[in-house]
């Protein structure tokens, strides 16, 4: 396969074109669309979730955040004021000793973290705290 001068122009100028435009693989969703994604839409009760965060926060590059709620299957963390409020989906099989998980997460600024866990039964809680930052991690 040979490729003409003016083909080779036309696929240069599409390499240089491809890498100048900003590549968006998809717009991050909304606390919403994360719920709702996680839930399938049901309802979420209050209570029967521990989220233990820090009220203040002196740098959010490294907040530290444990959540814990027996009978969970899954919980999914949620930072409400994040570019991109997905934080973390920690999933507990039947021989975890406990469905608890503690991380570290980056906080763009003062916000509301919020846990939401599914439990055995396929209902849903959640539980939520808000946490200052005095100086932001995400870009702040």
């Amino acid at each position: 396969m040979s490729f003409s001068r003016r083909d080779t122009l036309a696929l240069g100028a599409g390499a240089v074109a491809l890498t100048a435009l900003p590549l968006r693989v998809g717009a991050a969703a909304s606390v919403e669309e994360v719920v709702a994604g996680f839930t399938g839409g049901a309802d979420v009760g209050e209570g029967g979730v521990t989220l233990t965060a820090p009220e203040i926060a002196e740098n959010g590059n490294t907040v530290p955040i444990g959540v814990a709620a027996e009978g969970a299957a899954a919980i999914l963390l949620v930072a409400s004021g994040n570019p991109n409020p997905n934080v973390a989906t920690f999933n507990f099989g039947e021989l975890a000793g406990s469905a608890s998980a503690s991380t570290r997460i980056r906080l763009a600024g003062t916000q509301d973290v919020m846990a939401i866990a599914k439990m055995a039964d396929g209902s849903f809680k959640k539980a939520s705290q808000t946490v200052k930052v005095t100086i932001g991690g995400c870009g702040g």
